[in-house]
């Protein structure tokens, strides 16, 4: 299995602020994209502050061997490890805020996706998404942890729309703004042909989900894909900051070889429709 990624972050038209970051692990299939809050500078602080605090726990820091951390049965340990890092780096955004009053209050959204082994495990919290594109078909993978879907799910509002607009994207769940959080995990089976998209809401506030799916099916390309999401989340108002994440997975080098020999295949094909004619 391979992977082949784009990426890419826009401010968008309204922000003064760029306040989202990601990361890229194209090696070990790791990719995450956070969206800060708390006003500036507090919001970039947050973001990137979590995307550091995962590197830093990935690579220094062993696995918890027991405990609440330690992950939930029927996970891979990838998968365990993924929600392991993100909520120690809830604590380390937590900790820092009650050190700087300037930083009181700052969080960020984060969503996560470690793809090994034929498996994709997501990790969330907030509204930043995940999805997956497989068999022609765009699956959320996330679920927002924001007002209008507690509403929602609580069945006290339709799809948020007795709720004031100011109200409708106010996020329950972010890192950073409490000593714990609750992470969301799931996994899903992927194949060669399947693409993986992380997105900040300032795509998916600008960009209905059909859209996405016409942009993987149209553009293929996992970076032609990002940069054509940013180019029509601005044109549609860029009310918010961008950030994009596109993972196709390919095949081993065992499809690389039957490609190949069809494509000789395809040739030998052509030579000899050419010497007929």
């Amino acid at each position: 299995m391979r992977l082949r990624v784009g990426a890419g972050t826009h401010t968008g038209r309204v922000r003064a602020l760029n306040e989202d970051a990601y990361m890229l692990g194209a090696a070990d299939g790791l990719f995450v994209v956070c969206d800060g809050m708390g006003g500036a500078p507090a919001g970039e602080v947050a973001s990137q502050m979590a995307v550091d605090a995962i590197l830093r726990e990935l690579r220094h820091r062993p696995p918890a061997t027991s405990g609440p951390a330690s992950g939930e049965q029927g996970f891979l340990p990838q998968t365990n490890r993924l929600a392991e890092v993100v909520r120690r780096s809830n604590a380390v955004i937590y900790d820092e805020a009650q050190k700087d009053p300037r930083q009181a209050g700052m969080g960020t959204t984060i969503v996560g996706v470690w793809i090994r082994e034929q498996i994709a495990g997501v990790a969330h919290v907030g509204d930043s998404r995940a999805y997956l594109w497989h068999n022609n078909r765009l699956e959320p993978l996330t679920r927002d942890h924001s007002l209008m879907e507690a509403q929602i799910e609580a069945g006290l509002a339709d799809e948020g729309r007795s709720l004031p607009v100011e109200q409708q994207n106010v996020l329950v769940r972010v890192l950073g703004r409490e000593p714990a959080v609750d992470v969301d995990v799931t996994e899903v089976p992927v194949r060669s042909g399947d693409y993986v998209l992380l997105c900040s809401d300032g795509l998916t506030r600008m960009v209905a989900e059909p859209e996405l799916a016409h942009a993987i099916r149209t553009y293929q390309d996992p970076q032609q894909i990002c940069d054509q999401l940013i180019a029509t989340a601005n044109m549609n108002g860029g009310a918010d900051n961008i950030t994009v994440v596109v993972v196709k997975v390919t095949g081993g080098w065992w499809h690389r070889l039957i490609d190949r020999w069809k494509r000789s295949v395809r040739r030998g094909q052509d030579v000899e429709t050419y010497a007929a004619v």
